[in-house]
């Protein structure tokens, strides 16, 4: 079965934590550990892949944290999952060794992924965000603004 990461997993998780828990101050890294339960410094890895592919912004100072770069309804999930899979290890991507596998198999992978990233692509943070509503799902301070410029 085709699994994500764990980092991509905690990627997909730390936005949408960002945007369900959206407010007029940034969400701090603690936060986001608090409530997902992951150390921090392995989520501070991820969240400055997440600011320098421009999908989070970083704030500095005592209150910094993290916001949405831009609407919640502008980020698909393909656009996170892009850069988290680009995160991980060389070591960890397997390469086919045999013409079979390089010729057919690798291939077929390869067309499934595609199917997969337009799959993600077709989902936004928004999207992802109103299902956490409808399951019940509690923000952090509910009616917070998603976006600040």
């Amino acid at each position: 079965m085709l699994k994500l990461s764990r980092k991509t997993l905690l990627a997909l998780e730390a936005v949408i934590d960002i945007a369900f828990n959206a407010r007029p101050e940034p969400v701090q890294a603690k936060e986001i550990t608090a409530r997902q339960g992951v150390p921090q410094r392995y989520l501070e890895q991820v969240m400055q892949q997440l600011v320098r592919a421009g999908i989070l912004k970083g704030v500095r100072g005592p209150r910094g944290g993290y916001r949405l770069a831009r609407e919640r309804r502008r980020i698909s999930v393909g656009d996170v999952v892009r850069v988290a899979e680009s995160i991980e290890d060389e070591e960890e991507k397997s390469v086919p060794r045999s013409d079979l596998g390089q010729r057919i198999v690798a291939p077929f992978v390869a067309s499934l992924q595609d199917e997969l990233m337009v799959r993600l692509d077709s989902v936004t943070i928004e999207d992802l965000c109103q299902r956490a509503r409808g399951q019940g799902v509690t923000d952090a301070m509910a009616g917070g603004a998603d976006f600040t410029i």
